[in-house]
């Protein structure tokens, strides 16, 4: 999921100057007998990028934890630091904050940044910080293991899971009818989704398969693509700070590849090539050409959503099926597991700089408690959170989504949270690519393994 991106007008630039001059005013107060003054911040402005979220901390957060805190005798003043900006311009500044000894107390950030925050010590574990009330937040419990993994590094919680995602195949059921394929269909092994692809193509189905691949989709490809199958053959990216090179899994992974595009006709080679191969799949899923597709839940909610999706399908809700991802074979996946998935997320946390820790953590909390989060998700905004009480309820009228909070994230994986994965991305993205272009697996995972000991600094970081 990431920071959610919108455009972003003029006001992108006044924001930014806003949060720093805004953050250096740093709570204060509460020591002589005044308010505690917090500040919390996201990349969020009213009218501009995820002003629901802007609305949501300035107008409902703020008055609700102030008069919360008033009932405990409290005298507490709270102020929303908004941002409206490109997500690494966020990154930048939110870095030269807390780096400098600013910013907001609380802070939003992307899970994937976590773990390179950690190291430079722009972020400290939660119990350093406010003590052991961290760990005995009442909220851990509601928050599935594998969810709580993206506030985690190195076993310490560094903050609190603000949303989660997940990732299956969707597929169209009035393309399997015509195939002889089942609307309930669930592939339990990787030749169960080959085997159907052939049925689609004898069926006439211009593009049976299509899984990402290649360096235009970006991290799409990583996400979408290489990294959950890597976890069907039961490897990871990285496991115990070593990195994965020219791995068996690897090789399965790109194996697969090759059997969809290297000549089988079951994908197309060149929708993986195009500037703007992702959207022409989704246009092409949405106008019936396409089978089989692997993407997160912002396909359902942000694509072929039939109200305000990029390629909106009116009978979505009848035609649109969706099943989990399975490993190669049943148990051969990541720890020894049937079907597996991939997820991203936001992360929430307290500025290691802020001089009232405790009551920011409490802010902190109460952003995550049922009633916020219910209030969050109402009036169409309605997304996978990560409580699982609160995704009961909200979501029950959402099949899809309900479907991600109960089966996915018990299953889920997360990208390693640290600085060099983007650069190791992009070396899987070009393994990918190569495949498609015609090289063998074990070749394209032999010169990823040469470009990663360029990356994460020789071959004694990857895992032999």
């Amino acid at each position: 999921m990431g920071l959610r991106k919108r455009s972003v007008g003029a006001v992108a630039v006044l924001a930014v100057s806003a949060l720093g001059l805004a953050a250096c005013g740093q709570s204060s107060g509460g020591d002589s007998g005044g308010a505690i003054e917090l500040t919390i911040a996201q990349n969020a402005i009213a009218g501009g990028k995820n002003a629901a979220a802007a609305d949501f901390l300035a107008n409902w957060v703020a008055p609700k934890f102030e008069a919360a805190e008033k009932a405990k005798g409290k005298d507490v003043k709270v102020k929303f630091i908004p941002s409206g900006v490109d997500d690494e311009q966020y990154k930048t500044k939110l870095s030269l904050d807390l780096k400098s000894g600013k910013g907001a107390d609380v802070i939003d950030l992307d899970g994937i940044w976590a773990g390179e925050f950690a190291e430079a010590g722009y972020i400290k574990p939660l119990s350093d910080l406010v003590g052991a009330s961290a760990d005995s937040w009442d909220g851990w419990q509601q928050i599935p293991e594998s969810v709580q993994g993206l506030a985690t590094f190195n076993g310490k919680k560094y903050a609190l899971p603000v949303g989660t995602d997940g990732r299956v195949l969707y597929f169209n059921k009035t393309l399997f009818q015509k195939a002889g394929l089942p609307a309930d269909w669930q592939p339990k092994s990787w030749q169960e989704i080959l085997d159907a692809g052939a049925k689609l193509k004898s069926a006439g189905v211009p593009v049976p398969i299509q899984i990402n691949a290649g360096t235009a989709m970006g991290e799409a490809t990583s996400m979408q693509g290489v990294l959950p199958l890597l976890a069907g053959a039961g490897g990871e990216v990285q496991k115990d700070g070593k990195w994965t090179g020219a791995s068996q899994p690897l090789k399965d992974a790109l194996g697969l590849y090759q059997k969809i595009y290297g000549g089988s006709g079951l994908g197309d080679p060149k929708l993986q090539q195009e500037a703007k191969g992702r959207d022409k799949s989704f246009q092409q899923f949405a106008g019936g050409k396409i089978g089989i597709l692997m993407e997160g839940d912002y396909f359902w909610r942000g694509v072929v959503n039939p109200k305000d999706g990029v390629a909106k399908m009116a009978d979505r809700d009848q035609t649109v099926g969706y099943a989990l991802i399975p490993a190669m074979e049943p148990g051969k996946g990541l720890r020894g597991q049937d079907f597996v998935s991939m997820s991203g997320g936001a992360l929430r946390t307290v500025n290691p700089n802020s001089k009232h820790p405790k009551e920011a953590f409490d802010l902190l909390a109460f952003t995550l408690s049922p009633d916020a989060l219910k209030e969050e998700t109402k009036d169409g905004n309605v997304r996978i959170t990560p409580r699982t009480d609160v995704n009961k309820e909200i979501l029950a009228g959402e099949p899809l989504l309900t479907f991600i909070s109960e089966k996915v994230l018990p299953l889920t994986a997360y990208r390693p949270p640290v600085a060099v994965y983007p650069q190791v991305s992009a070396a899987l993205q070009e393994a990918t690519a190569a495949v498609v272009g015609g090289t063998a697996p074990d070749q394209a995972a032999a010169d990823y393994q040469k470009k990663l000991e360029g990356i994460v600094g020789g071959a004694g970081n990857i895992a032999s």
